[in-house]
Parts: structure tokens; sequence; C-alpha cells
């Protein structure tokens, strides 16, 4: 067995809510998209299914489905804040304070936010966006997309590959990832438009279902220094997805990398 070199384990990738919301949201999503929840949705399920999996760091993703919404997000992200948890805010394209919001993100030292656009509905690659791209990237905030299909939400889905492409070549500074490997079911797309490119792929609920080959194929063609470990809780459970990652038996510093250098370097911590 190769010796294991992983110093910090970060999931870049997780969904909490508040002890009052999830009770609601995490079975309701669940019913959605068909799929069994692992945790019950909360902060202090993530804290417990970390320490059970060795997670050092989660960073939590929520997501503003309405304008307003946006600053209680952004509000409560920063108060879930500490040792073990990074939390991204959110910022809702029709609320008429983005720009306030992630002035304000960057003023309570939150390092990202994350933008669904099935969700939010706006096509990833609309000029419109274009404005919040571009304050976020000046501020050196690091942007999430949910990419390819959302397995809960009908077509079209709004940030295919392709689309995304035109994002980073517009913005070719930005600190980009795309979720699900860049695209959950469009990883033909992804080895087309986005392999080789400055955009980090994360792995959430995607390395479980994609073939081998074809995660083999993205990471050495990609580069796994952009490759990013993510597991979509409460979808994915922490402690088999850090395993089936062991079980490709990557070089210990390609393992490592992708385990949790990789983010510890893009969220400069």
């Amino acid at each position: 067995m190769k010796e294991r070199m992983v110093r910090m384990i970060i999931d870049f990738h997780v969904h909490c809510f508040t002890d009052e919301l999830a009770p609601k949201a995490v079975p309701q999503l669940a019913k959605r998209a068909k799929i069994e929840a692992r945790l019950d949705g909360t902060v202090n399920s993530i804290k417990e299914s970390m320490k059970k999996a060795g997670i050092d760091k989660s960073v939590v993703l929520s997501i503003a489905t309405k304008p307003s919404q946006t600053e209680k997000i952004n509000t409560w992200s920063s108060s879930i804040q500490d040792d073990s948890i990074v939390a991204f805010g959110s910022v809702h394209p029709e609320n008429e304070n983005w720009r306030d919001e992630l002035l304000r993100l960057k003023e309570m030292g939150i390092k990202g936010i994350k933008l669904h656009p099935d969700y939010q509905k706006f096509f990833v690659d609309d000029i419109k966006m274009y404005p919040i791209y571009e304050l976020a990237v000046d501020l050196g905030l690091v942007i999430l997309f949910h990419a390819g299909m959302d397995i809960g939400l009908p077509y079209p889905y709004h940030a295919t590959p392709e689309r995304l492409r035109s994002v980073i070549d517009a913005f070719p500074e930005g600190k980009f990832v795309a979720a699900h490997m860049g695209g959950f079911s469009y990883w033909d797309g992804v080895e087309e438009y986005l392999v080789g490119t400055g955009i980090y792929l994360d792995t959430s609920y995607s390395v479980r279902v994609m073939g081998e080959e074809q995660v083999r194929r993205i990471i050495n063609n990609h580069g796994y220094r952009k490759i990013l470990f993510a597991t979509d809780s409460p979808w994915g459970d922490q402690s088999e997805e850090v395993e089936k990652i062991r079980e490709f038996s990557f070089d210990p510093d390609v393992e490592k990398a992708i385990l949790g250098l990789n983010a510890k370097e893009l969220l400069e911590i």
C-alpha cells in the first residue's frame, strides 16, 4: 500500500441549513431528486460526519433561490464559520443590492459565492451576469457554479460546459469552480470545452457515477492541481467519498492535492 501523505482533507461542497429549516428542506429536496439524504442537513450533523471521515474543513454552500433571501443567507453563512466550516455566500441576480452584498461578503471574510443557474433561472453566459462576475473577480472571491444537469429539476440546464467556457474566456483571471466534475452528466462536454482551462472541477456526486476511465482521463488531461475533493453532503457520504478517492490509488502527491492541498491554496487558508 502506498504511503498516505494527506496533511489536510477539505470537502469543497456540502449543504447545510438552519436548525429550523433543515427538517423541512432536506426531505423535500430528497423527494424531488429521488435520492436519499445521508445526514439531516444541520451544521452539527456535518461536523459529526467530518470527525468520522477525518475531514478537517468543509465548505458550506448556500443558494439564494429568491432575491429576498440574499441578505439573510449571507448573514447566516458568516455566523457559522469557524475552524472547521468555511461558508460561501450567495447573491441572487434579481436582488438590486447585489453589489452591496458582494462587498459585505468580502468585509465579513467570506471566501466565495455559490451560484445555481437552474434554481436562480439564468443562463451562466448571459451578459447580464457579467457585472456580478466582474465585481466578484475584482474582490478575489471564488465563484462556484452548479454545473450540468440537476437531477431534481427539468431541462433546460443553464450551466453546460460550453456556456461555462464562454464565462471563463471572458474572465481568465477569475477563480471559478464548476461543480460535479464540470457538469453533471455532461462529462463529454467537459472534456471538449473545459479540460485544459483554468477552471477548477469539484468531484461532488460524480466520481461514483462516471466511469473510472473518464475520471482518470479528465484528471490527467485537466491537471490534478485543478481538482477539488467534494461530496455534496448530505447527498453523498463523506467517509465513503474519501475512500472512493483513495481507491483510485493515485500517486501520493496527487491524492494529497485533490483531497486538500488544492482547496487550501485556492481558499488561501
